[in-house]
């Protein structure tokens, strides 16, 4: 399928309203906030037009590339770049094998509890239950908040063998400025933020985790790599944005998806009903196809310990 001027404007305003609505959530456009080793992210304040993720600074990436050897059990994590700068995945590039990493971040800010009080659905059981049954391999990317708020829905994901859970912030703080108008963490709270979100995943029992992090709106900075680098976690970014923020249409989800997809990449997707109410739709769609084309659903370490 040919993904349409019409249909690629129309995913790109639906992305942007979603890190509005909830103040820069990961998983917009598959670029990062500005800055030596990062790249500018989705119309971020301040930056000119995106950058593709192709045409960002590569020289941090390109000194830590090979994946760090892990003990038996252990998810793969990059090995550290020059100057502190941790490396920052994308994809795996050079890939014949027809391989593809769904990723879904279950994002909640740390203002948002009120909200989910009265009623609004920030998890998504029934997506969970249909990557389950379509038996596809999945990461998902969960703040700290998520874990707090629905407990049993992260011990399950936690403790199933068909996820791995990446952290995503407990805040869901920017961590560097400016992003979307969130609050900033410097550089020790930054740390401190990846710690609590790992402890709430403890806490709910979660014991598929893996050492991978995604900033909160996708933004990052050198300081910001140099922060998260201490807590020994490989950033992961995107290459394919799924444009399922506040989508109506789950076909134009799933081209958009569809049209993107390159062996080796690695897909953001949302799970979080409110925000992302057809994703659930546009997997059942996703998924068969690319089947038929020849790929394979693996999780992000499988990717990186390639």
């Amino acid at each position: 399928m040919t993904l349409s001027v019409r249909n690629a404007a129309v995913a790109a305003a639906l992305s942007a309203a979603l890190c509005t609505a909830l103040a820069g959530c990961g998983g917009g456009s598959g670029t990062s906030g500005s800055g030596s080793g990062g790249q500018a992210r989705m119309g971020t304040p301040g930056a000119s037009a995106p950058a593709s993720p192709s045409a960002s600074p590569t020289a941090p990436q390109a000194a830590g590339s090979a994946p760090a050897a892990a003990p038996p059990g252990k998810a793969p994590t990059l090995a550290p770049g020059p100057n502190g700068l941790t490396p920052v995945f994308e994809r795996t590039k050079q890939q014949t094998d027809k391989v593809v990493a769904l990723t879904f971040d279950a994002d909640m800010t740390s203002d948002q509890g009120p909200r989910a009080a009265s009623g609004e659905h920030f998890d998504n059981p029934q997506l969970i239950a249909t990557l389950r049954g379509l038996k596809v391999p999945s990461t998902i990317f969960m703040t700290g908040r998520w874990a707090e708020e629905y407990p049993d829905q992260a011990k399950s994901i936690g403790t199933d063998p068909n996820f791995e859970i990446a952290n995503h912030s407990y805040s869901h703080h920017a961590f560097k400025s400016p992003c979307y108008g969130l609050p900033t963490l410097d550089a020790a709270a930054a740390r401190a933020d990846v710690d609590r979100a790992s402890a709430a995943f403890r806490t709910a029992g979660a014991v598929n985790t893996v050492p991978y992090f995604r900033f909160p709106g996708g933004c990052y900075d050198d300081q910001a790599l140099r922060a998260v680098s201490t807590a020994k976690v490989t950033p992961v970014q995107w290459d394919v944005v799924s444009g399922d923020a506040f989508a109506k249409d789950p076909d134009a989800v799933a081209e958009q998806v569809l049209t993107g997809v390159k062996p080796g990449s690695v897909v953001v997707m949302h799970c979080t009903r409110s925000a992302a109410p057809v994703t659930e739709e546009a997997v059942r769609k996703i998924v068969p196809e690319l089947r038929k084309r020849g790929y394979r659903f693996v999780k992000v370490s499988e990717l990186i310990g390639r």
